[in-house]
């Protein structure tokens, strides 16, 4: 595992706290405002879960090949209209989500893993997240081309499993997730490498997009890699159910591409994709049709906004606030039963 869970200095953090103020006008002292979150909404989670689809559009659900997460999308708030970025890629894409920028704006415009590039220097939803309110993050990635994003951070572990390793699919990556919470409560520390579950979980999972492409988007073969991503999703989910987290925790799903398109492919098409975007737990309205315009980009702020977090940044994302309860409707409301 590709671990940084060590804790630097205080001065160095204090140090890059100073810079990201200085450069895109961030305030890690921000508290949430009364009432629960920064527009007085209901209680913030405490967990987000943010599954990474590939593939994935509403018809994927036809035929009852996806019932944990039709179940999210049936007491979550949804759209199906979600906007990509370009070039429609797996990377550029992904550093957009987890960058909260355009393509243009945080640069990477290629599709592998190039050492000598570097690590991107726009601030990450992961940097943001510790520092306005020292929440560590976790993320399984399932693509060697992701490294490119894997920046080595105090706060942060990586885990990737890319598509040239054989035995790397989603029960791998569900089992390396399994042995990561057991190491975060086991007390002990693993010398420095895991200290606290994390806040952010963050599971890519791109073997239905994968299968499409090779075998076809009506193929047996791809509703079968539906059902596996399914049950991975449904896996975490009873991880969290397990460490009696579920409660706590609100879920969130998009995709990285729709199905009928291939974000590994060397010629993308003009086009923003039409994306699928899904949250659904803690805070969230149930059964609500989203209809502000959304895109993938929005998806940092809506995660910082789920858990309390407020940024004062130049980054693109907005958080989506049509998806929220009012506090006095959450407070109304009975504990949703677990999963």
């Amino acid at each position: 595992m590709l671990s940084t869970s060590w804790r630097f200095q205080t001065i160095i953090v204090g140090l890059f706290t100073v810079v990201l103020e200085t450069t895109v006008g961030f305030s890690a002292h921000a508290a949430p405002a009364p009432g629960g979150g920064p527009t007085g909404s209901a209680t913030p989670a405490e967990y987000v879960i943010l599954f990474v689809l590939e593939g994935f559009g509403q018809d994927s659900l036809k035929g009852g090949t996806m019932p944990s997460l039709s179940k999210l999308v049936k007491e979550g708030s949804v759209t199906w209209s979600a906007t990509g970025v370009k070039p429609a890629l797996r990377l550029p894409t992904m550093a957009s989500l987890i960058t909260g920028l355009p393509v243009e704006k945080h640069g990477i415009n290629w599709n592998f893993f190039e050492l000598s590039r570097g690590y991107p220097r726009s601030p990450s939803l992961f940097d943001y997240l510790d520092l306005s309110g020292g929440r560590d993050s976790a993320i399984f990635y399932m693509d060697e081309s992701l490294y490119q994003l894997a920046r080595p951070e105090p706060y942060t572990d990586y885990q990737l499993c890319g598509a040239l390793r054989p035995e790397c699919g989603p029960n791998k990556i569900v089992a390396y997730i399994q042995q990561y919470f057991k190491k975060a409560t086991s007390g002990h520390g693993y010398g420095h490498a895991i200290l606290s579950l994390p806040h952010l979980l963050v599971v890519h999972l791109p073997e239905a997009g994968r299968t499409g492409v090779s075998h076809g988007w009506n193929s047996k073969e791809y509703r079968d890699a539906l059902r596996t991503v399914d049950t991975a999703i449904k896996s975490v989910l009873d991880l969290y159910k397990e460490y009696t987290l579920l409660d706590l925790t609100t879920v969130v799903v998009t995709a990285l591409s729709g199905q009928g398109t291939d974000p590994g492919a060397d010629a993308p098409t003009s086009d923003s994709p039409v994306l699928p975007w899904i949250v659904s737990g803690v805070g969230i309205k149930p059964g609500q049709v989203i209809h502000q315009p959304v895109s993938i980009i929005d998806t940092g702020a809506t995660v910082m906004r789920i858990l309390g977090l407020e940024t004062h940044t130049e980054w693109d994302s907005k958080a989506v606030e049509e998806i929220f309860q009012p506090a006095a409707v959450a407070s109304a409301r009975p504990p949703a039963e677990n999963q």
